[in-house]
């Protein structure tokens, strides 16, 4: 179920690595964040994120979901690329209809998310896409929204993951890529 992990953009690891900046002890003491947002000041550095993605999942899926806040916007340009709707996940209280929401835990505290409860129907299949993937907790929580709406993960795609914390393993069954794994 788990797609090659090797990009198609055999050069992107190396430079998405290049284009993120460590920001330590934040949002708290003890955390190095990894910040995403040097790479959408990069054009084509952004542009080679997207199109790797539609590469590998064009034809696959019927709609793209976007964490907030960083997965809005590489989610969107990927529905975009890809011609399908897009879905925002938004944290709770953001969205103004009925909504199905999760609560989890993250590295440093707990975040409820939400979806629309009509914002995916039975039987489609979502491509769900965020920067970073760390203890696993926002999308294992975001999948599970997805599920209650009646569609299906297709697959989780990622700029980064951070093997030391084992967020993959919270994902299991599900169709899991990261374009660089530290």
């Amino acid at each position: 179920m788990t797609t090659e992990q090797t990009p198609l953009d055999t050069d992107l690891p190396a430079d998405v690595l290049a284009g993120m900046r460590d920001i330590p002890d934040f949002p708290i003491n003890g955390v190095v964040f990894k910040d995403f947002t040097p790479i959408l000041l990069d054009p084509a550095l952004r542009d080679r994120i997207v199109e790797d993605t539609v590469r590998r999942r064009r034809g696959k899926v019927d709609v793209v979901a976007g964490i907030e806040a960083r997965g809005f916007i590489i989610g969107a340009m990927t529905a975009h690329a890809l011609g399908v709707g897009f879905v925002p996940v938004r944290k709770e209280g953001k969205l103004p209809s009925a909504v199905h929401s999760r609560s989890y835990a993250l590295e440093y505290g707990t975040a409820t998310l939400e979806i629309h409860q009509d914002a995916v129907s039975n039987g489609e299949r979502v491509l769900v896409v965020d920067d970073v993937l760390a203890t696993g907790g926002t999308l294992a929580a975001t999948c599970e929204l997805i599920e209650r709406c009646g569609a299906s993960v297709e697959a989780i795609e990622l700029v980064l993951e951070i093997e030391a914390l084992e967020g993959r393993r919270r994902l299991e069954g599900h169709d899991v890529f990261s374009i660089v794994r530290v």
